[in-house]
């Protein structure tokens, strides 16, 4: 079967919206049930954070929930055997984002097969060096079928974006900055003038823009340079708000998204 997050691209290829959660947060058993919510509220792609006690590119509102999930227990065995039956009724594709160690932890070919056999269609991580990913970890991805989705930066080399594109297959994820996650009221002058040169270079693969997006100005200067955008610590931040009503949380941020 064709990867979804391919499929997404092709059928749909402008103004998406990728959300990002931590597993287990705010409630244990609450995962399943978020990503469902996020599917029927129009979300057409979600990422789901691997709770990690270290987790150096998150600003303070993604700790705080990584910090909640383990607390409550949250584990890599326990979130697979969560989303054990997730495909018998979601279609829009998932991605796992977390850090090399407790992904090591479990061993990566274990964690690739435990993924492809949850359907899972990408990876994310944020700690990955790209080379070690060429080296090491690009064979085993690609046995099991997993897009492993790289990450730049303002600072990344125009010959690194170029080989990123080459060696990776579904979309690079183009941080807004070099600072940690975090919502943003608006894309400065730098900023956007990023967004028009990596748009410029003609890359193979698709672009989402993350780290910052969380209102209308913020998501439609995304969209106006790359297929999308990935909302993160705001979606975080409304579920909390919300108790943990992924329902209310999905209609209050693609409302902020709007207007």
């Amino acid at each position: 079967m064709k990867n979804r997050i391919n499929t997404l691209f092709e059928s749909n290829p402008s103004r998406l919206l990728s959300v990002y959660f931590c597993a287990g947060c705010p409630t244990l058993d609450g995962t399943a049930d978020v990503i469902r919510a996020l599917q029927r509220g129009g979300g057409d792609m979600v990422e789901i954070g691997i709770p990690f006690s270290d987790p150096m590119a998150d600003g303070v509102v993604i700790q705080e929930a990584a910090t909640r999930a383990l607390r409550g227990g949250m584990s890599l065995r326990l979130l697979f055997r969560q989303l054990a039956s997730i495909r018998r009724d979601v279609r829009i594709p998932l991605i796992l984002m977390g850090y090399l160690n407790p992904i090591l932890q479990y061993g990566f070919e274990d964690f690739c097969r435990s993924a492809a056999d949850t359907g899972i269609d990408g990876l994310i991580i944020p700690d990955l060096p790209f080379r070690e990913y060429l080296d090491h970890y690009k064979p085993v991805a690609d046995r099991y079928g997993l897009r492993v989705v790289m990450l730049i930066t303002p600072e990344t080399s125009e010959a690194r974006i170029r080989d990123i594109d080459a060696y990776t297959d579904g979309f690079i994820y183009m941080v807004s900055s070099a600072a940690t996650t975090g919502a943003q009221y608006d894309f400065d002058a730098s900023k956007q003038a990023y967004f028009r040169r990596i748009a410029a270079m003609h890359l193979r693969n698709p672009l989402l823009v993350g780290f910052g997006v969380s209102n209308r100005e913020t998501f439609q200067a995304a969209c106006a340079h790359a297929s999308g955008a990935i909302v993160g610590s705001r979606f975080v931040t409304l579920l909390n708000e919300y108790a943990g009503d992924a329902e209310a949380a999905i209609r209050a941020l693609r409302t902020a998204l709007s207007q």
